[in-house]
């Protein structure tokens, strides 16, 4: 057995205890939601919104059906009035009399190449009270969220709350394989990440934190050059000495791509924003490949039995992590013949990405720096 071989199986064999592992983290997951022990402050959630998709009026809906007692306002933000979202947002509101609901447009108002953040920093003037939710168009909550993020946010030493979500496949084979990549290795790596310490995530999903916070921070707009402006935000908290707290609970992650391109895309960018803001711990995510590691370690061996007994592992163990996402999370196990598929994929999005600077987002390509800044790429793709 050559040198390369024998450290294909240990690596494949270490990253099947290490699924097991994340196994039992997804298993001692909290779900549980909590109430506001007490004053419930008005609030400002502010929605960046970008184009229609699949499930928006219903995921938008969600936020407006809160049960919490103190006031929530509710800005929806989108850079253009062309923009299909604004119907949407019309008929919401439409829908919905009575509700402090507020559309506004705010192209011009920020130089960000973020445009998710130059939404906010033209979404921020419109915001009325002094605790602000941001949350991304693609989620939908319970009505109780409102309510559990307040009482995080309220804790000792807090400066912002975010939460964990899943994915909600919305239509079609390349949805679910997005879905997948969520459920069956990107939330069981930041709960393995989080409980051995070497992860501080801060996510998109929502981004609830006061005015004063906001501010000691430098405002949204100083954030509009990153790509990963929610790591960026939750950075600069914690470096004030204020927690990142995670709430408990996930919530429901809209995975709308619609072809091979877009989802390649997608998580080619996503895997490039990791990279760029924890090198470490991603280049440690190998550990999450234990079946294309096995499989290359059979090839390495030449189909010996040891190598055949390290890919029967690696599917056990697999199997043992995405059974237990579908218990924790009860979610009906409805493409389990993707399995292999989604593995073979993940591992060459890692791979990848370690040869990709540039990333397309929105129509648009963006150099990614060393420091995860964007630097826009002149010629237009084709």
């Amino acid at each position: 057995m050559t040198a390369v071989s024998s450290v294909l199986l240990l690596l494949s064999l270490a990253a099947c205890c290490y699924t097991l592992f994340a196994a039992a983290r997804v298993r001692r997951l909290d779900l549980r939601a909590h109430r506001v022990p007490g004053a419930a402050p008005a609030v400002s959630i502010l929605k960046p919104l970008y184009s229609d998709e699949p499930g928006l009026y219903e995921n938008l809906a969600s936020f407006c059906a809160q049960d919490y007692p103190g006031h929530v306002q509710i800005v929806f933000g989108v850079r253009s009035p062309h923009d299909p979202a604004v119907e949407v947002v019309e008929r919401l509101i439409a829908d919905l009399p009575g509700r402090d609901l507020q559309l506004v447009f705010t192209a011009g108002v920020s130089t960000a190449l973020n445009d998710k953040v130059a939404n906010l920093v033209g979404m921020a003037p419109h915001a009325s009270h002094d605790v602000l939710i941001v949350a991304d168009s693609d989620i939908a909550v319970a009505n109780g969220y409102v309510a559990t993020t307040v009482a995080e946010l309220s804790g000792p030493g807090v400066g912002l709350v975010t939460w964990l979500y899943r994915g909600v496949p919305m239509r079609g084979v390349w949805s679910r394989l997005a879905r997948m990549a969520i459920d069956y290795h990107f939330l069981p790596s930041v709960l393995v990440g989080r409980s051995l310490g070497l992860a501080h995530p801060c996510f998109g999903s929502t981004m609830a934190l006061t005015r004063e916070t906001l501010t000691r921070i430098g405002g949204f707009e100083a954030f509009g050059q990153h790509l990963a402006d929610d790591y960026a935000i939750g950075d600069a908290v914690r470096r004030l000495g204020l927690e990142v707290a995670i709430a408990p609970g996930v919530l429901a992650h809209a995975c709308t791509e619609r072809s091979w391109r877009e989802l390649v895309d997608h998580e080619l960018r996503w895997a490039r924003t990791i990279r760029a803001v924890d090198p470490a711990g991603f280049a440690g995510s190998l550990l999450t490949h234990p079946l294309p590691l096995a499989l290359l370690a059979v090839c390495a061996t030449g189909l010996t039995g040891l190598a055949w007994t390290a890919v029967a592992l690696a599917v056990a163990s697999r199997l043992v992590l995405q059974r237990q996402v579908d218990h924790t999370l009860h979610i009906r196990r409805d493409a389990w013949w993707l399995a292999p598929a989604r593995d073979a994929l993940s591992f060459a999005i890692y791979i990848g990405s370690f040869f990709v600077s540039v990333v397309h987002w929105r129509g648009r390509a963006y150099q990614v720096r060393p420091d995860g800044t964007l630097f826009p790429v002149r010629e237009p793709r084709s």
